[in-house]
């Protein structure tokens, strides 16, 4: 890699991203548009600038800034909201891919291509772009927003069915048919570093950052936080996965950790630098001859993945019980195709089933989409106003009451549910463990131990692999919790004796790899019935052990925010909030906030960046994005968590008010003559202030008792349009 190059590259787009974007926020557009437009203007398509030298520099760069975007959107979509929305999002997903897989196919065979293509086309045009979509809602201030998180949700999940759907194409490509083993290796593969990763991650990270609290500082924490990052994606990549899948869970368990939002916020500049890269080099990829040549397929390709995600978007979301609203929203914000279509599309070209015109017309429909996504995703609340004053009243009702339905549903679940979920989510959690620890066994520990010991290495991993599946095995049978009334002893029971009939299962395959197979059934029945009777009691204290820490790390900075683990004395909790920029007494001092009065709690801490001021007195002042360490009880600290955390609603778009410096000549007939500054209220009514009065070339500072006189020239400071409004 020609290193200068590299950099001059580098230098090349950022100055012209920047310039670009500068116009683009002036003209009050979203700056992801800015920065595909910087990219058409630095590819080699435009020839009245001078372009990058190679494009494989730009992507070099890419291809980072999606692994730090994937990242920061796991660190604010953690792994219990992915649960929370689970369901929604997991049904959406399939009705979006399921939905524009049928029509890509159907308007492949319209453009005359074969089926295998029409397959690979309908597979392009089934994944929204992760990448775009944040992008998008960062700019516009969305983020926050009930239907960006179900957005988002859907997304993840659709990253997730990418990885399969590349498997189930490809096996069609080269064998004409799908291999059931391959796709179910591939799910089951997927599902099973996802749990481990999540895992060991929320074991072991929390617990590290904990211990390591006093020597992390902002250098030191972004150094970390990047250096699991992209630790994760290599590994990721080792696995057989993306390196975007990585960074994204690697940024999930850091989102549940206390320092979720300190890593935010040394990680945004980094996410910009290279965000910005990855959009560029979209926009390099515009072709006009392509856009000339394939104009009207791209113009029906764009119109069908527009009006596609749009239908199937908003279905999928009112067929999981969510509101118009929020489903016309996700809608609208889906519809664009990203960078799954261009893996696919890569994907087609090297197995050599895809027409070479094929992958330039997709390039052309991603740009297209994500240029007008911004705007789709501002049409939305006209669109759902249009709708819901169209829609019929009794559909209307039907949908308010399916809605109203889900919820009490949801909240209302029978214990007997409940408990059947957490039941088979413990057992399956369980089977992955034990799982992983004989794959990892056999696949290294016994080797090993093959070389240290010649001849017995197999007898002894058998040992060393029951001995580490002891503590799982005796979770694994433990029986589930109780349920308050009568008919439920039958199935308990059942759900008992097939968790103790899958751990059997575990322990006969371990000691039947030893010896054989009718052996093995015996020495396991034996060892199990050891295990249960000798060590049941202190295994299941230990496991309880293991599963508190787990929980507590994995609620970590929900209990810090609440206090709930850490009990001062008798009914009082210690707990550290965040001021948020809504919050409504930030910038006052404590003593005239008034906690004390108002929410019952004492304030015992405030930490600023990386500063702790411990009892801080009444005159100190609270600034948003200060923690402060409050006491109180448990519904004191509810009560006030809401207020202190209060984030401002930012303006549409991102735009900020330019304030300027204007002057106004004082006409004999002005309204303002022999009036005083208060007396006519300029600052309440206009938003306008007086910043000084020039009288006779003496400037005269601006004072609530000055009288206007004719010939006064005012100095006036605010915004454009209410300066021109007063004048």
């Amino acid at each position: 890699m020609n290193i200068e190059s590299l950099i001059t590259d580098l230098a090349f787009i950022l100055l012209l991203g920047a310039v670009v974007t500068v116009v683009f926020k002036r003209m009050r557009q979203p700056v992801v548009l800015g920065y595909i437009v910087a990219g058409f203007l630095a590819s080699p398509n435009f020839t009245y600038l001078p372009s990058v030298t190679t494009s494989e520099n730009i992507e070099f760069w890419a291809q980072i800034g999606i692994i730090v975007l994937l990242f920061s959107l796991g660190l604010e979509f953690s792994f219990k909201k992915l649960v929370r929305a689970g369901g929604s999002a997991i049904v959406t997903a399939l009705i979006i891919v399921a939905g524009m897989m049928c029509a890509g196919i159907a308007v492949g065979h319209a453009l005359h291509f074969n089926f295998i293509n029409s397959l690979f086309l309908g597979g392009m045009l089934s994944m929204s772009s992760t990448t775009i979509i944040i992008k998008a809602f960062t700019d516009m201030g969305l983020r926050q927003q009930k239907f960006a998180s179900q957005v988002l949700a859907v997304l993840i999940v659709e990253d997730l069915f990418a990885v399969v759907m590349m498997v189930i194409l490809s096996s069609i490509a080269i064998n004409n048919t799908v291999e059931g083993s391959e796709m179910l290796m591939s799910v089951g593969k997927l599902v099973f570093f996802l749990v481990i990763w999540f895992l060991v991650g929320v074991y072991v990270l929390p617990s590290l950052l904990g211990a390591c609290r006093r020597y992390l500082n902002s250098e030191t924490l972004l150094i970390v936080s990047m250096g699991l990052c992209l630790g994760m994606a290599v590994f990721s990549v080792a696995c057989g996965f993306s390196m975007a899948l990585g960074a994204f869970v690697m940024g999930s368990i850091l989102a549940g950790t206390s320092y979720a939002e300190s890593i935010e916020h040394v990680v945004t500049p980094v996410k910009d630098l290279f965000g910005s890269v990855f959009f560029i080099s979209v926009g390099m990829m515009v072709q006009p001859a392509i856009l000339a040549e394939y104009w009207m397929p791209i113009l029906i390709l764009s119109a069908v993945v527009i009006a596609g995600m749009i239908i199937f978007g908003t279905f999928g979301m009112l067929i999981t019980g969510q509101t118009l609203r929020v489903a016309i929203r996700s809608g609208f914000s889906l519809t664009q195709i990203g960078e799954f279509a261009f893996i696919i599309a890569t994907l087609g070209m090297s197995l050599g089933v895809l027409v070479p015109s094929l992958y330039p017309i997709v390039v052309a429909v991603s740009v297209i989409t994500t240029f007008t996504t911004p705007y789709f995703i501002k049409m939305s609340l006209p669109a759902y106003g249009f709708v819901e004053r169209h829609l019929p009243g009794r559909l209307r009702f039907l949908i308010e009451r399916y809605h109203e339905q889900g919820e009490h549903d949801q909240a209302a679940g029978s214990p007997w549910s409940r408990l059947l979920g957490r039941y088979i989510r413990r057992t399956l959690i369980y089977c992955i463990i034990l799982l992983a620890i004989v794959v990892v066994c056999a696949g290294f520990a016994e080797p090993v131990l093959e070389r240290w010991v010649p001849g017995h290495g197999r007898l002894l991993n058998m040992v060393l692999t029951l001995l580490l599946m002891s503590p799982f095995l005796i979770a694994l049978l433990s029986t589930p919790g109780k349920i308050q009334g009568k008919g439920h002893d039958v199935p308990r029971i059942v759900l008992t004796v097939f968790r103790a009939l899958i751990a059997l299962v575990f322990v006969v395959n371990v000691v039947a790899r030893a010896y054989s197979a009718r052996g093995g059934i015996i020495a396991a029945v034996l060892a199990t019935l050891a295990v249960i009777v000798l060590f049941s009691r202190r295994l299941s204290l230990y496991m309880g052990r293991m599963e508190e820490k787990f929980f507590d790390n994995l609620n970590e900075r929900d209990l810090r925010r609440s206090g709930k683990n850490n009990t001062v004395v008798h009914d009082l909790h210690l707990a550290y909030m965040r001021v948020g920029s809504g919050c409504a007494f930030a910038g006052e001092r404590l003593m005239d906030s008034n906690l004390r009065r108002r929410y019952g709690v004492n304030a015992v801490s405030i930490q600023r960046g990386f500063r702790t001021i411990p009892i801080p007195g009444g005159r100190q002042r609270i600034f948003p994005g200060d923690v402060i360490g409050v006491i109180g009880t448990d519904e004191q600290i509810a009560a006030l968590l809401p207020a202190v955390e209060a984030e401002a609603q930012p303006a549409a778009g991102g735009a900020q008010a330019d304030i300027e410096l204007s002057s106004v000549l004082l006409s004999f007939n002005s309204p303002l003559i022999n009036q005083t500054p208060s007396s006519v209220s300029l600052r309440d009514k206009y938003d306008v202030l007086v910043v000084a009065v020039s009288r006779n070339d003496t400037f005269i500072d601006s004072d609530p008792g000055l009288v206007f006189a004719p010939g006064d020239i005012v100095w006036l400071a605010g915004t454009k349009e209410n300066i021109q409004r007063l004048k």
